[in-house]
């Protein structure tokens, strides 16, 4: 039985509310609790396992809130054939649990039969955006759904790199039909790491295609010259600069869904459910002065 015949109904409203990267430290909390929250986003790779407490606490949440499915794991970037059994891992969780949005990385994480701990970043050459389109094209025929690519964490620059990044993500979306997650911290991460314009890329990125936003925390560092060197590294608050950020896009894109992502250092449940009603607060807002914005106009 898929889960839809017995889930939460998903409305209207979804696209306007913010969610929670579900962790097995908030699974009693959530159940007993019942939280006003928007959705819940789960790994996919988490949950490829037939059964277990992992699937009957996903289950129980799955009946009463919208799902996200946010793949870690598939090497979109990599210069090698995709997984076929890692697809039909996917398959199989997509067609179980029936998520709102599924989302990939613009990333690699493999090389031969070896998968690494972490999503490494790819040079943008038309040699590279045509490996990375016929990937999702087979991802979204194995998945019969529209994928969500999310933009990267980056701390380099290849020499090869022949496109802009927002160039190059656009130019997929446009090959492929496949839709964007526009992760508001990755674009803080790479800028800052980068010496780019936060401002100059999101002025750039194709907003019109993006269905999600990520939030989340990172670290700060100094590489070998002294500079800021900002990790990735989902362990902290949300930084008040990616407010800024989140702020500035969604008044562009009017409200959509938006997670709160925390994978390290976990807090205690009601922090991270504060997070996820800052960022409502903030769409609620943005809304606000928009119609008044339109009624004085």
């Amino acid at each position: 039985m898929g889960a839809n015949q017995t889930a939460h109904t998903v409305g209207p409203a979804f696209y306007a509310r913010a969610g929670v990267g579900l962790k097995a430290d908030h699974y009693q909390a959530i159940i007993q609790t019942r939280p006003d929250v928007g959705f819940f986003e789960v790994h996919a790779e988490n949950y490829m396992g037939a059964g277990g407490p992992p699937h009957r606490y996903l289950t129980a949440i799955r009946e009463r809130y919208p799902l996200s499915l946010h793949g870690v794991g598939l090497s979109i970037g990599a210069d090698r054939p995709l997984d076929t059994d890692h697809l039909q891992r996917l398959r199989a969780l997509n067609d179980r649990y029936e998520p709102v949005l599924f989302s990939e990385h613009l990333a690699w994480s493999s090389h031969g039969n070896g998968y690494l701990d972490d999503l490494l970043p790819i040079p943008y050459t038309t040699e590279a955006l045509c490996h990375v389109c016929r990937h999702i094209d087979q991802v979204q025929a194995a998945m019969g759904r529209q994928m969500l690519l999310e933009n990267p964490a980056t701390y380099l620059w290849f020499v090869e790199s022949t496109w802009r990044e927002t160039d190059f993500i656009r130019e997929i979306a446009r090959r492929t039909g496949c839709a964007l997650l526009l992760d508001v911290n990755n674009v803080h991460v790479a800028c800052v790491n980068q010496q780019w314009s936060a401002l100059d890329y999101l002025n750039d990125f194709p907003l019109g295609d993006v269905r999600q936003i990520h939030l989340a925390g990172h670290t700060r560092q100094t590489d070998e010259r002294g500079r800021p060197l900002l990790i990735d590294s989902h362990d902290q608050c949300v930084d008040e600069r990616v407010w800024e950020l989140f702020r500035l896009v969604i008044r562009r894109t009017g409200p959509m869904p938006t997670l709160i992502e925390r994978d390290a250092n976990i807090p205690a449940w009601p922090e991270l459910l504060a997070e996820a009603m800052m960022a409502e607060a903030q769409m609620t807002l943005s809304t606000a002065q928009e119609r008044s914005h339109g009624k004085s106009g």
